[in-house]
């Protein structure tokens, strides 16, 4: 089969691989119909993901089709069209049983990182009866790729843990596929004012036609005195940091009201700085979270019911064959737009 396979830092190649096989009971073969590319993904091929060893199949997302169990999987058989999780979670062990199944400690957030991922024609899942959905009859499976880790991703390590409530004022740094989930999620608890910060004006107007009250272009430097002068010199009440580098977490800091969140969602490669100095005595808190996924089935409801609509987060579309250029076109977003780009096996 074909999977796109990661060889180090700054090296990926489309390659022949064999085709997975069940190894534990619990496992599932899928065949993949849909997959997509992460800004994780471009983390591990800038190295800033050790734990990625060299021969690793990419890709934590994805629908498809289940082509075999193994004997311990009572939920799921042959030809069931399925949602893939990007967290693997046994359901059984003491983080699993306290909702943190990132933290499972037989799976967590293993393919594409620590066993072979979804970029690929099939997918070995472990833990299959609680790693994977059954997809409605009827359902947009394009969308629902959309389900496996970006709008869970905005939605619990973003609006949940930024504290979202009605009436209050949240600014997300980064217009990126991240940040548009964590300003479609946060419109569940009708906020006051949603602030979106980014450099690409084209990714702004994105976020304002997806409901952002204010966008600002960070350009110029200006942007948190721009959130004051927005919030009458307050700051916001929930401040979510959705790229993953020190300025953005930086300005996260300054922009922050007393009493308010900072939700970091990024995945960062190198330290920030904490200013106690100026924080120590504003009543901040600051979270941080890897996606656990237990909002998937409320998720897939509020999409199948058209409450949102995470499709228009999809830009482009690929063929598997083509996953080297899809890679290309979602590395240059600034120069092509992209936000979601759409790989089809």
């Amino acid at each position: 089969m074909q999977a796109l396979v990661y060889n180090g830092p700054g090296q990926k190649k489309l390659q022949d691989r064999a085709k997975p096989a069940v190894q534990m009971p619990g496992d599932a073969i899928v065949r993949v119909t849909r997959t997509t590319i992460c800004g994780t993904d471009l983390h591990i091929l800038k190295g800033d993901v050790a734990t990625c060893a060299p021969g690793t199949t990419l890709g934590h997302e994805g629908v498809g089709i289940v082509d075999s169990v193994g004997p311990g999987v009572t939920t799921f058989k042959a030809g069931d069209r399925v949602l893939i999780s990007c967290i693997s979670s046994c359901g059984r062990c003491e983080p699993c049983r306290k909702g943190l199944y990132s933290h499972c400690t037989t799976g967590g957030w293993i393919l594409g990182h620590r066993i072979d991922g979804t970029q690929a024609e099939f997918v070995r899942i472990p833990h299959a009866d609680t790693s994977l959905y059954p997809i409605p009859e009827g359902a947009d499976e394009e969308a629902l790729v959309m389900l496996s880790d970006i709008l869970p991703t905005g939605f619990e390590c973003g609006v949940l843990n930024g504290k979202v409530q009605p009436g209050c004022s949240v600014a997300i740094v980064g217009a990126g596929p991240i940040g548009l989930a964590a300003l479609l999620t946060a419109q569940f608890y009708a906020p006051a004012e949603i602030i979106m910060i980014d450099l690409d004006d084209n990714r702004l107007a994105v976020g304002k036609r997806f409901g952002a009250t204010a966008t600002i272009n960070s350009a110029a430097g200006d942007a948190a005195a721009q959130v004051m002068k927005l919030t009458g010199g307050r700051g916001v009440d929930a401040a979510i940091e959705a790229v993953g580098i020190p300025a953005t977490f930086t300005l996260c800091e300054a922009i922050v009201a007393a009493g308010g969140t900072i939700a970091n969602v990024g995945v960062h490669g190198v330290g920030v700085e904490l200013h106690l100095e100026r924080l120590w005595s504003h009543n901040v808190t600051i979270t941080t979270r890897l996606v656990d996924t237990v909002s998937i089935p409320m998720l897939l409801k509020t999409v199948q019911s058209k409450r949102i609509d995470v499709r228009q987060l999809i830009t482009h579309r690929y063929r598997l064959d083509q996953i080297v250029a899809a890679y290309d076109t979602f590395s240059r977003a600034a120069d092509t737009k992209a936000l979601k780009v759409i790989i089809e096996a």
